[in-house]
């Protein structure tokens, strides 16, 4: 085991004791009493990201990953769950200044110009600016040469590569239509993905089908890795044919399973075989998203019990002194704890994300590192309270940029 990079958990492992404050009378929903609690938690640590943001810090940054696309999304998400408008007046001016000064560099949803792009289409599709919505769809259409030329270097995974590239165009057309961004488009990025991992694996004569790297390691977490190409791909079934599935896919998310440490955790790369990682990034937390969606895609139970596995090694090990953000904090933790709770039905896992909510909501109390950016999305308090706002309607959470 490694060096303690986690709090002990301090509370009941199961429904115990205090779970009346958390659950209600069935035991099967949250009780009014958590859910105000966390309401309460939001406006609190809201008006400290507003007071923050006010200072002007962070704001030259506009990726969703640290920059102001983050608090964007933030804001379209408030808006959606609290029914309040004003967020979308606040998201306005961070969305449109985004848009007039992206560089072009990066084409991925999180870290590139996709991302702040395809929120400026959603934003303005809302308040009927229907000139900033066409502008921002051509751009990101014409980022689609670039994606599905697989001679580049660039990478497959979510924060840089094709599969971010892959959720900014899902997103657009889950939010906008299919017809601003059709079937067609879907499917030849979807092809690029699975072609470049053919090509790798076939390089270094690997088993796996499929395999990917980025800068020059092969990463199997969310963010980086295997496990997030494959999820992402998992979430667009209807783009895949039964081969692809069957024959590239699913022994591709075997090679995975058969890499689980027996605490439940994955390492982060085949080069990096350690114990070490609790983030949704890299270990558990991201793959437990990928079996979990194998389970439900494939239905063969044992994809189900290596995503309970990763749960508990979470439960055990993701209350992080690194933070509480998406990326490498307990919020994407708890994230992960939800996922499980929809998959399953079983109300320990809702029972356990609300634990990692009322961890949460104490936000800044224990002892935490200060992340670079701390008011950030992927990083800090913004994805804190991203997390609290899906709590308060745990069946429709959606992990931010990940799950569609």
């Amino acid at each position: 085991m490694s060096e303690m990079r986690y709090f002990t958990n301090p509370y009941p492992k199961d429904v115990g004791e205090d779970s009346q404050e958390i659950l209600d009378d069935t035991k099967q929903k949250l009780s009014q009493q958590y859910i105000s609690k966390t309401q309460k938690s939001i406006d609190t640590l809201q008006k400290v990201l507003d007071e923050g943001l006010s200072k002007g810090g962070e704001l030259s940054d506009y990726s969703v990953y640290t920059g102001t696309s983050g608090y964007v999304l933030l804001y379209l998400h408030l808006a959606e769950i609290l029914g309040d408008d004003t967020y979308l007046q606040k998201a306005t001016p961070l969305v449109n200044k985004a848009f007039r000064n992206l560089k072009g560099r990066r084409l991925s949803f999180l870290c590139g110009d996709s991302g702040p792009l395809a929120l400026a289409a959603i934003l303005n599709d809302k308040t009927k600016e229907k000139e900033i919505v066409k502008s921002s769809i051509t751009s990101i259409k014409e980022m689609e040469r670039a994606v599905l030329d697989i001679e580049s270097d660039l990478p497959d995974e979510l924060l840089f590569g094709r599969a971010g590239y892959l959720y900014a165009l899902l997103l657009i057309q889950k939010k906008i239509g299919k017809e601003v961004i059709d079937d067609k488009m879907i499917r030849s990025v979807v092809t690029a993905i699975l072609h470049s991992g053919r090509a790798l694996s076939r390089t270094n004569k690997w088993t796996v089908p499929l395999m990917y790297q980025w800068h020059d390691k092969h990463y199997l977490g969310a963010a980086h890795g295997i496990a997030g190409i494959m999820f992402m791909l998992l979430q667009v079934k209807e783009h895949l044919t039964l081969e692809e599935l069957t024959e590239l896919i699913q022994p591709t998310v075997d090679y995975l399973c058969n890499l689980q440490f027996p605490s439940g955790n994955m390492p982060s790369s085949t080069s990096n075989p350690s114990d070490k990682l609790v983030h949704w990034c890299h270990g558990a937390p991201g793959s437990l998203f990928l079996f979990a969606k194998a389970y439900q895609i494939f239905g063969d139970t044992s994809y189900l019990e290596y995503a309970k596995k990763c749960g508990e090694c979470i439960w055990e090990r993701g209350l992080l002194k690194k933070g509480y953000g998406l990326c490498h904090g307990s919020a994407g933790n708890g994230y992960a704890m939800l996922y499980l709770y929809q998959v399953t039905g079983d109300a320990v896992y809702l029972y356990r994300a609300a634990q990692f909510g009322n961890w949460c909501q104490d936000y800044g109390t224990h002892g935490c590192l200060t992340p670079d950016r701390p008011l950030s999305l992927f990083e800090g308090l913004a994805g804190n309270i991203h997390f609290l706002v899906d709590l308060i309607n745990p069946d429709e959470a959606k992990f931010p940029a990940f799950v569609l």
